[in-house]
């Protein structure tokens, strides 16, 4: 933690912050102290509590003042029925997770909701609201247990492959349907794999090896032979997705993309399930955040552009939701704009 003086201003901030991200944790601190409070909030790292400015502390997080006042009801019902983990750090300003839900929730719920998100998404005709939760889930895998380990066979208590929300719509063929996001604010890169690093690994598992040697002998990969995943079985079923797997000379999903990677195989198995006709899966980022750009093109590559994967921004959604010309909406828009300052 450090103290920096901006504007004559003391703020507690974490190290190493990029030039975007320190921009943003200053316009959410300012916004906190506005309209929460200016206690700040404590992470407990080794036995240490460390003060920030950007954290929430204990004394208002039962209120959830971080989320729209308009979804909270809904939430809670969701988090009842289809039961969820909030983030570690679900009540960091900065929380993507958070984020996630005031971005979607007041859309989702909104009787306009149709209208929004075809303008996002040029299959979609109409939410399937008696599917998941009113047509949507947070945090969305294949089961609802953590006794369960899913179609890919990752899930616990503490770890899993998972979509920060997935919404089930009709397509104008009038299939159902599933789309899959992953939603970030600040982070400087997606989930980088586990395995290629994991204290249980052995000589025989080969993060060198290329896509094509892995897919001949899967028990190079830790995650495989190690762990039982089935990551690289839905990887041999779906090979010809990852075209240009061959500019790659090692694994291709040791870094940034491992997490793009889950996400499309949840995905694929879900789609194999049969009950959806078809799923996607797309990333949504703050528009002013490039640090992940290098890993989204180097994907976009890996699959050729393919159209089952897809990138948009949360000034895309708030454009998409003006066009309703709303009241309800409006103010949700202006909150939001105020909050995480999309411009």
């Amino acid at each position: 933690m450090i103290n920096k003086i901006i504007n004559h201003t003391a703020y507690k901030l974490p190290n190493d912050l990029t030039p975007f991200q320190e921009g943003m944790y200053i316009h959410l601190i300012n916004w906190k102290w506005r309209n929460i409070t200016k206690e700040a909030g404590h992470y407990n790292y080794k036995g240490k509590r460390i003060s920030y400015d950007a954290i929430l502390p204990e004394s208002v997080r039962d209120e959830y003042p971080i989320i729209y006042p308009a979804i909270l009801t809904d939430l809670k019902i969701h988090q009842n029925k289809f039961s969820f983990k909030f983030h570690e750090h679900f009540n960091h300003l900065a929380s993507s997770q958070a984020a996630n839900i005031n971005l979607f929730l007041p859309i989702l719920l909104h009787p306009k909701a149709n209208g929004i998100l075809s303008e996002l998404k040029s299959d979609f005709k109409s939410l399937a609201t008696d599917e998941l939760y009113k047509g949507f889930r947070i945090e969305f895998w294949d089961g609802n247990s953590n006794k369960e380990k899913g179609i890919l066979g990752d899930h616990s208590a503490i770890a899993g492959t998972d979509s920060d929300i997935a919404i089930a719509y009709h397509n104008h063929h009038n299939d159902l349907c599933l789309w899959l996001i992953e939603h970030k604010l600040t982070e400087k890169e997606f989930t980088k794999c586990g395995g290629a690093k994991s204290k249980g690994r052995k000589p025989e598992h080969d993060c060198t090896k290329s896509f094509s040697q892995i897919i001949k002998n899967k028990d190079l990969c830790y995650y495989h032979s190690g762990c039982q995943y089935q990551y690289w079985n839905i990887t041999e079923e779906n090979q010809s997705f990852y075209v240009n797997h061959t500019k790659h000379k090692s694994c291709p999903f040791k870094g940034g993309m491992n997490q793009l990677w889950r996400n499309q195989l949840l995905g694929f198995a879900i789609e194999k399930q049969g009950k959806f006709k078809q799923v996607y899966f797309s990333v949504v980022k703050h528009p002013e955040n490039d640090a992940l750009n290098n890993s989204i093109d180097q994907y976009k590559d890996l699959i050729n552009h393919n159209n089952r994967f897809s990138v948009f921004d949360s000034k895309d959604v708030i454009n998409a939701a003006s066009q309703m010309d709303d009241k309800g909406l409006n103010e949700w828009i202006d909150w939001y704009i105020e909050l995480y300052g999309v411009l």
